[in-house]
C-alpha cells in the first residue's frame, strides 16, 4: 500500500509565537499587522471578467475549452498556463479568474486559462479532471501554428485547487506512459507558480476538506484507490525537475499547512522550490490584481521566466 509521507515540522507554529511575542511587547505594531479585511470565496463575485482575446475549444464537451489572451508586440510571447480553483468543484468556474489572467497579460506575458470538468460535472473527477487540463495545455502546440507563442518559454500558473492542478501538469512528465495520460507530444511547464496549492490529497482527504471532496474527485480515500492518490497528487510524485515557486498567505490558516508540507518534502527531495510567504495574503488576496499581494505574485511569474530564458 502507498505510504504517504508527512512533515514533522511545523514552522507556522514559531511564526505564531513570534507574533505573539512581538504583539504583547508593542500592542499597536501587532494590531497593525493584521489586514483589515480579508477577502473570501463570498468576494469572488465582485472581481471584474475582462473578455477575453479569444475563446477557443480544446475538447468537444462545453467545459473544454480555453481562453486566450495576448500581449501588445510581435511575440513571439512566453504563455502561462492559467488554472483557476475553487475545491474542484462545479460551482467555481473560470470567471474569477478573468482578472488575473488579464493584468498577467499586460504584463508582457500570453496567457491560456483553462476551463476544465470538475466534480459535480458530467465526467468530472477521475480521471476527466486531470485529463482535461493535459489536454488543455497540449492544445498550446495547435494554437502555436497560429498565434506568436513561445513553447520554450511555459510557465504553469495555479490557484488553490488550480495550483494542484499546475503542479500536476509538470509532474506529468513520469505519466505519459502510463494509463489513463499517455501522451505522445506533451507540452510540459518549464516552471510552476503555485499560488496557496493544494498539493497533498492524501492529507486533505485527512483534513475532509471543501467536505468530501477529495473523495469526490478520485473516486475513493487512499486507502481504497491508492494509485490514484499516487498518480494524482503532487506530493507523491516529486520531485518534478522544475523550478517552483509556492506563494502562501500569511494569514490563510487553511491552506498555509498543506502548501507548507508540500514544500518541505520537494525540498527534501532535490526539487529547485522557493516559498514565499504574502504577508498581507489569506486565500483570495494573491488572485486579486487590485491587492497589495499582486506586485509579489507578478515579481515571482518575471523571475521564473527569466530563468527559463537562461536554460
Amino acid at each position: 500500500m502507498l505510504t504517504f509521507p508527512q512533515a514533522l515540522e511545523n514552522v507556522r507554529i514559531l511564526a505564531r509565537a513570534s507574533s505573539l511575542v512581538l504583539s504583547l511587547a508593542l500592542p499597536a505594531a501587532g494590531l497593525a499587522s493584521q489586514p483589515p479585511h480579508l477577502l473570501t470565496s463570498d468576494d469572488l463575485a465582485s472581481f471584474e471578467s475582462p473578455e477575453p482575446d479569444h475563446r477557443i475549444p480544446y475538447g468537444d464537451d462545453p467545459l473544454q475549452f480555453g481562453e486566450l489572451r495576448l500581449p501588445e508586440g510581435p511575440g513571439p510571447h512566453p504563455v502561462a498556463i492559467l488554472v483557476h480553483g475553487g475545491c474542484w468543484l462545479s460551482e467555481y468556474d473560470i470567471t474569477h479568474l478573468r482578472s488575473l489572467a488579464a493584468a498577467v497579460t499586460e504584463s508582457g506575458i500570453a496567457t491560456w486559462a483553462l476551463e476544465y470538468r470538475r466534480v459535480g460535472n458530467p465526467g468530472g473527477g477521475w480521471p476527466g479532471t486531470f485529463q482535461d487540463v493535459a489536454r488543455g495545455t497540449d492544445h498550446l502546440r495547435v494554437l502555436a501554428k497560429s498565434y506568436p507563442l513561445d513553447l520554450e518559454r511555459v510557465l504553469a500558473m495555479g490557484h488553490s485547487a488550480g495550483g494542484h492542478l499546475a503542479l500536476w501538469l509538470a509532474a506529468r512528465s513520469k505519466l505519459m506512459e502510463r494509463d489513463p495520460f499517455r501522451a505522445e507530444q506533451p507540452v510540459l511547464p518549464g516552471a510552476v507558480l503555485a499560488l496557496a496549492p493544494a498539493p497533498d490529497l492524501a492529507y486533505l482527504h485527512g483534513q475532509d476538506v471543501c467536505g468530501s471532496v477529495v473523495e469526490q474527485l478520485l473516486g475513493g480515500s487512499p486507502e481504497s484507490q491508492p494509485e490514484r492518490y499516487a498518480m494524482g497528487s503532487p506530493m507523491s510524485l516529486v520531485p518534478l525537475g522544475v523550478p517552483q515557486i509556492l506563494v502562501l498567505g500569511r494569514h490563510d490558516d487553511s491552506w498555509m499547512p498543506v502548501g507548507r508540507r508540500y514544500f518541505e518534502r520537494a525540498k527534501a527531495s532535490g526539487d529547485d522550490v522557493r516559498f514565499l510567504e504574502a504577508p498581507e495574503s489569506g486565500h483570495f488576496e494573491m488572485i486579486d490584481p487590485r491587492s497589495t499581494t499582486w506586485p509579489l505574485v507578478r515579481d515571482a511569474m518575471r523571475d521564473l521566466l527569466k530563468r527559463l530564458e537562461r536554460r
